[in-house]
Parts: C-alpha cells; structure tokens; sequence
C-alpha cells in the first residue's frame, strides 16, 4: 500500500510551494495553497490518518463546505521547507458535518494550524464551485513581486489593471479574458478580506490585493500556477517599459477583439472599451 506522502496531491503541493519559492513570490511563511479534495482522492490514504483528529472551530460557520476534504499549506510555514518535511508543513483536514469547524486528518505533526487565510480560501472555494460547476478546486496566494509594484502606480480600478496586463502580453487576454479583481487594501487573515475576495471571485479568476499578493483559482495546481506566473510575466513587462520612458505603441482595442474572436474568449467588456 502507498503511504499519502507519495499521493498526487501531497506531491503536487510540494512541487507547487516549491516552484513558487523558487519564483520568489513566497518569502518566508508568505503565501498560501488550499486543494479541494474528493473523497475518492483521499480513500486509499486513511490509514494515515490520526486515530484522534484534532478539531478545529472556523470564524465563521461554512456549510456549503461541510464534510469537504482539504490540503492546505500550514500557517507560518515557509514554502522553502515543504519540500524537506511535506508532514511537518502541510495539512490534511475534513470540514465538519454541519460547517462550523474541521478536524485535522494528517500533517503538522509537530503542532500549528492551516494557514492564517483559511477564511479567505473557503469564501472563495464556495463561490468558485459555484461559478465553474464544481471544476475549480484550487485557491492559491502568493506575493508576486511584480504585480505589488504595479498597484504603487496603476489605478485601483479591474478595468485599468486588467487592460494593463493584456497589453503586456498578447497571451494574457486569452489566459484570463475575465480580467483581474482588485479589492481595497484591509488586515489580511479576517473574515472581512475573505469577503471582499470572494465577491470579486464570482467575476475573476485573478484577485489583487493591493501591495500584498495576488489570488488565483483554477481546476489543479498547475493551472493556478500558470495563471498566476502569466499575470506576474506581463507585470514584469511593464514594469521595465515604464521604467524605460512608457509606450510608445501597444496593443489596441481593436486588436483585443480580434484576439478575443480568434480564441473563442469573451473578454472582460470595460477592459477593452477603455
């Protein structure tokens, strides 16, 4: 029998926080993963779980979650170390039956707590089964570093960040043709942030937090990451061409339209009419 280290998902999670530090988007404990699992995924694996989960309450009472299975990155975990002790780092849990906390099936065998942004994740994991019919399974957080800096200087607005980025890279209109979300700076780790990230959730799969990190979702952890890494590649872009003078030519709304039909993608309406 197959120990749950040598899962796909506990492999996929180490190859993710992995991939991301190595990007330098997950400074120190910075960032944090959260995989909805089905029950089929975890059946071979509890044998290992704990004989006596521990239980947890939630802030707040999630019962569209209830009995949901969940792989998590651990709070105050550094991306760096998932690689070196997935059990030390990582988190397997259940939801409880009516929503109102989580047992701890396996992981942070020497103590903690999933991530601090556990809140933020299942907002947003509820509206996403919503949205994609149940496809997407994947929340991911991470400071990328050239998506912070452009919030110092582009204005707060979907519509703005969103057409930035498309003209960064011909590839992100087809990427993300739903734009990017932005939501207000606030404290990370409340419930009020959550909230603010799951409304825009219903909309976009990329959710900014202004001079913090980006979100995003999708149906596996390679997506998620490809997502994040093509926004973070055209940031990068514009980042160097603002710090060479700005444009002086890019792609043009006409030209967003056409590469919208070309694809079979809807592109977000108040980005390409800017």
């Amino acid at each position: 029998m197959q120990h749950i280290l040598s899962s796909w998902f506990v492999q996929g999670m180490v190859k993710a926080t992995s991939d991301m530090w190595l990007k330098g988007w997950d400074e120190r404990n910075g960032g944090n993963i959260s995989l909805r699992l089905l029950p089929e995924d975890i059946a071979p694996y509890q044998k290992d779980f704990y004989a006596e989960p521990r239980h947890e309450v939630l802030s707040q009472s999630m019962p569209q979650l209830a009995n949901h299975y969940f792989i998590v990155t651990g709070s105050g975990k550094f991306f760096r170390n998932v690689q070196l002790n997935p059990a030390e780092n990582l988190v397997v849990l259940q939801v409880n039956g009516d929503g109102t906390g989580y047992r701890i099936l396996w992981g942070l065998n020497k103590g903690g707590l999933p991530t601090s942004e556990l809140a933020a994740h299942f907002q947003s994991h509820i509206v996403r089964m919503g949205v994609s019919a149940g496809k997407d399974r994947v929340i991911m957080h991470c400071h990328a570093t050239n998506l912070i800096a452009l919030s110092y200087v582009l204005e707060l607005k979907n519509e703005v960040f969103t057409r930035e980025l498309w003209e960064g890279s011909t590839e992100c209109l087809v990427v993300f043709p739903d734009g990017v979300g932005i939501v207000p700076w606030m404290v990370p780790g409340t419930d009020g942030i959550g909230v603010c990230t799951a409304e825009q959730m219903q909309h976009h799969s990329l959710v900014l937090w202004p001079f913090h990190g980006i979100f995003g979702t999708g149906p596996t952890l390679d997506d998620a990451f490809g997502l994040i890494d093509t926004a973070e590649k055209s940031a990068e872009i514009m980042v160097k061409v603002r710090s060479m003078g700005g444009k002086k030519q890019t792609i043009s709304s006409e030209e967003l339209v056409a590469l919208g039909k070309r694809f079979g993608v809807t592109p977000m309406a108040s980005a390409v009419n800017l």
